[in-house]
């Protein structure tokens, strides 16, 4: 037996199928997995535009301020997206050299 995503409008894990429709009894609503898949996809680009995913390497174009702190990140810095993730301000979730893990924005880094 598969195991059904909770679900996506009240997370309840009570969902059941019916023909290509996954419906929540708690709250009755009906979605197709598959159109909630391509939805999901978060589209970040870095400074020249390019397309960035998870585990790609990335270089940062500015000198950066590490927040509380008297650490700089220096132009050139490479990074390795762990995770990217939908916000206004940091959207990678990332392995940065020397400095370890932290977010980052976008708009600071270029595709290496």
């Amino acid at each position: 037996m598969t195991s059904l995503p909770p679900c996506p409008k009240c997370t309840s894990a009570y969902v059941y199928q019916d023909q290509d429709l996954l419906i929540c009894p708690e709250c009755a609503y009906e979605w197709n997995p598959e159109e909630v898949a391509a939805e999901e996809t978060i589209i970040v680009k870095d400074a020249n535009g390019a397309l960035l995913a998870e585990g790609d390497k990335v270089t940062l174009i500015k000198d950066l301020k590490v927040k509380s702190s008297s650490q700089v990140l220096k132009i050139g810095t490479k990074a390795l997206i762990k995770r990217i993730k939908e916000g206004k301000d940091h959207e990678l979730d990332c392995r940065v050299d020397g400095a370890g893990e932290m977010m980052v924005t976008a708009k600071f880094v270029k595709k290496a």
